[in-house]
């Protein structure tokens, strides 16, 4: 869940949250803003949803457009999805370069 980087001497911990796909979890990248605690994204099974930001990560973190998020798509709507998680950018770059992001 987390890697150690070496960088100049020094030892960073970067921890990294894993979609759970038993749970229906995808990785996504947001396109479009929509407004209204809304967004499109970019899924990596290749369909574009439309995502609902929910209140607690909208009042802590701002979701801007090419940010990397955790979504779980509507089951009875499978073109809508839940926004669950928003990665920062070190943990971003960690998930390309272990190869969970194209």
């Amino acid at each position: 869940m987390g890697e150690i980087e070496g960088t100049a001497g020094e030892e960073e911990v970067i921890r990294v949250r894993i979609p759970q796909r038993k749970d229906g979890e995808l990785l996504a990248t947001v396109e479009k803003m929509l407004g209204g605690r809304r967004v499109i994204v970019q899924c990596e099974d290749g369909v574009e949803r439309m995502a609902r930001i929910p209140g607690r990560l909208k009042r802590k973190q701002w979701i801007n457009v090419g940010d990397t998020v955790i979504i779980v798509p509507w089951e009875f709507q499978n073109e809508k999805a839940d926004l669950i998680h928003k990665y920062t950018r070190p943990q971003a770059e960690w998930l390309r370069r272990k190869g969970y992001l194209k």
